[in-house]
């Protein structure tokens, strides 16, 4: 068979039908059941209207593997996650194509302890059994299948471990806009508000692009696109609300308001839950990523942490958080990931413990944020197309380095350059080089390199 490239770096991921379809999915099924050599995987879709099809071939090339199967139905990533974990079976699989284009859909793959399967740890391994089974699968015959079906659900013990995060009889209360996007959150917002009401926990949810829609009318749900971000701000303000709340389509990422609509740059919450574990776990090590690290570093130093710093990805924060039992990691893309939680991240365990801080601390989520924000000013990650990425890193690097405090490489160039610093590196699937740029509290200077920056690397 000719090569599948919907694999990727660490998952799945096509244009349907023609990159991925259900005969594709049969195959990939067939081969984890081979490479995996388990009884038991889990498995699970999002709304996309592909994702039912797509999981049934799957299904029906692990069962005919002699895998059986337990499937949750609709849910999102990181419910994967926790089922793969929580029943101890050999491996989960989602389908999803997270925040892709409608046409596209793709698969995650755990194995046990919910431990990723991407590019160097047995992805390439299954793609090539796929690619070699060279057996043309009748989806309508059943009878081969030795693995056994059973349709599950693990909601109340997924919810039930998610509000185990916080207290939540000490939340305050609260008035938060959610915006699942059409995607998959709904469900899980609407079990956590019954809870919460059966507890008489004072927090008001307002639900916008609430239900599920693999029509997505409201646009793909990726509000790390400023265009995706309108509705929760208008929202936030039209409802007085305390937060807004937006997921991607498999909610595995979460994206924070303010009470005034603002959204929050990731990396500024990635310093608040680390502050927000260590109150609970003090002297923990907190994982973060390369990109912007003085607020971190800041954060957890000033709450008695230890921060340490990890390639950008989730295989690698995830062995990262494994080898140096980190109860938390975070990265400033909205990816934050939990020990308690198999390592993995949630776009649900986040936003609950931001809503037990702004109770504990009697703020707002701006002033809480702004103080950070002032403090180590950033440019967000700015994206530049180029046809020789790394030959521009390298030729940056040639400018600045004379003057540097100190450079690092474990992920393209951090170079530190005494009062501002900026972090340089090439996207893993396109011809992009990313920038981000941060300052100690001096928002002109920070623009200012950010400016000079950008204007280098494009004359490259």
């Amino acid at each position: 068979m000719k090569s599948l490239n919907c694999f990727k770096s660490y998952d799945v991921r096509g244009r349907m039908p023609d990159e991925l379809n259900e005969q594709v999915a049969w195959r990939i099924g067939r081969a984890t059941a081979e490479y995996l050599k388990t009884d038991t995987v889990v498995v699970g879709g999002d709304i996309r209207l592909s994702s039912p099809s797509l999981k049934a071939a799957l299904t029906q090339g692990l069962r005919s593997g002699g895998v059986n199967v337990l499937d949750i139905g609709l849910c999102g990533t990181e419910e994967i996650y926790f089922a793969t974990s929580h029943l101890k079976v050999g491996g989960g699989i989602m389908v999803t194509a997270s925040h892709n284009p409608k046409d596209y859909n793709g698969m995650k793959l755990v194995r046990e302890d919910s431990k990723p399967i991407s590019g160097d740890t047995g992805l390439r391994a299954i793609q090539k059994l796929a690619e070699d089974t060279f057996i043309t699968a009748d989806l309508d015959d059943t009878s081969h299948l030795s693995g056994n079906y059973e349709t599950i659900s693990v909601l109340d013990a997924y919810i039930e471990h998610i509000l185990g995060y916080i207290k939540p009889t000490q939340l305050k209360p609260m008035r938060l806009v959610v915006n699942a996007g059409n995607g998959a959150a709904g469900h899980v917002i609407d079990a956590i508000e019954a809870r919460f009401q059966a507890d008489s926990i004072p927090v008001e949810f307002i639900k916008i692009h609430h239900e599920p829609d693999g029509h997505f009318p409201h646009g793909i749900p990726n509000p790390l696109l400023p265009e995706c971000r309108q509705a929760t701000s208008d929202a936030v303000l039209e409802h007085q609300a305390d937060m807004g709340i937006a997921w991607d389509g498999d909610f595995d990422r979460c994206f924070l308001f303010d009470e005034q609509g603002q959204f929050i740059e990731g990396y500024y919450i990635v310093g608040l839950l680390g502050e927000a574990f260590l109150s609970h776990t003090p002297g923990a090590k907190i994982i973060h990523d390369p990109r912007l690290t003085w607020n971190t570093i800041d954060q957890v130093q000033s709450a008695g942490g230890e921060p340490v710093l990890c390639k950008t990805g989730h295989a690698f924060i995830k062995e990262r958080m494994r080898n140096e039992d980190a109860v938390y990691g975070g990265e400033m893309s909205a990816h934050h990931y939990f020990r308690d939680f198999a390592y993995c991240d949630s776009g649900m365990i986040p936003w609950l413990l931001v809503a037990e801080l702004l109770s504990q601390k009697n703020q707002t989520l701006s002033s809480m944020v702004a103080e950070r924000i002032e403090k180590f000013p950033s440019s967000g990650e700015i994206n530049s197309k180029l046809e020789n990425p790394a030959k521009a890193i390298e030729a940056i690097l040639a400018i600045y380095e004379k003057n540097a405090v100190e450079i690092d490489r474990t992920d393209g160039i951090s170079v530190d350059m005494g009062d501002w610093r900026f972090n340089l590196r090439m996207s893993n699937t396109e011809p992009v080089i990313r920038l981000n740029v941060e300052s100690r509290g001096d928002k002109p200077l920070m623009e200012e390199k950010t400016t000079e920056l950008l204007a280098l690397i494009r004359s490259q």
